[in-house]
């Protein structure tokens, strides 16, 4: 069972996954988390470097959606001025938000990367949906009130795969 938490993929920021990283894999779409993925969880708008990230991908043909469990306000705000599809309240790591996502890339299961910097909730849900998953380093290290306690399981989910000796990459 814990090796559902377990990404197919570790890096530090979101801009390391490029283009050539992703093609490179067969991925067409990337399916992301917003808070504390792309920017900080109270940060309202993308930064210059990742409005060039997302242009960069679009030039490319890689289909984005982006996936929260914030509220509606909170991603609209981030996303329309970006021209980014969105998904609000998808309850992951539930699986309905990710087959929604996929359906509207139409895109298979292998062609699509769910990024995020939880286990709990983007790695746990990408890869009960089948997906390829990439865990980033969060934006900051301050979360909002319930991440925090998801971020004190992960803690020992990632002592768990430490001893196994199952990462290969500092934490």
């Amino acid at each position: 069972m814990l090796k559902k938490f377990l990404p197919n993929e570790h890096v530090e920021t979101v801009l390391e996954i490029t283009p050539i990283y992703l093609k490179d894999k067969g991925i067409k779409g990337v399916i992301t988390d917003l808070d504390n993925t792309l920017v900080a969880w109270d940060q309202p708008e993308a930064t210059p470097e990742i409005k060039e990230w997302f242009e960069t991908l679009e030039q490319e043909g890689i289909h984005v959606t982006i996936m929260s469990n914030n509220s509606e306000d909170r991603v609209a705000k981030f996303s329309e001025p970006l021209d980014i599809t969105f998904i609000s309240k998808a309850r992951k790591p539930l699986g309905k938000a990710f087959q929604k996502a996929q359906e509207e890339m139409g895109l298979r299961d292998d062609e699509i990367a769910v990024v995020g910097d939880q286990l709990l909730t983007d790695v746990l849900g990408g890869n009960r949906s089948g997906l390829n998953t990439i865990l980033v380093v969060p934006v900051v290290q301050t979360d909002g009130f319930f991440t925090r306690f998801n971020r004190m399981v992960e803690r020992r989910i990632f002592n768990y795969f430490r001893k196994k000796g199952m990462l290969h990459w500092e934490d």
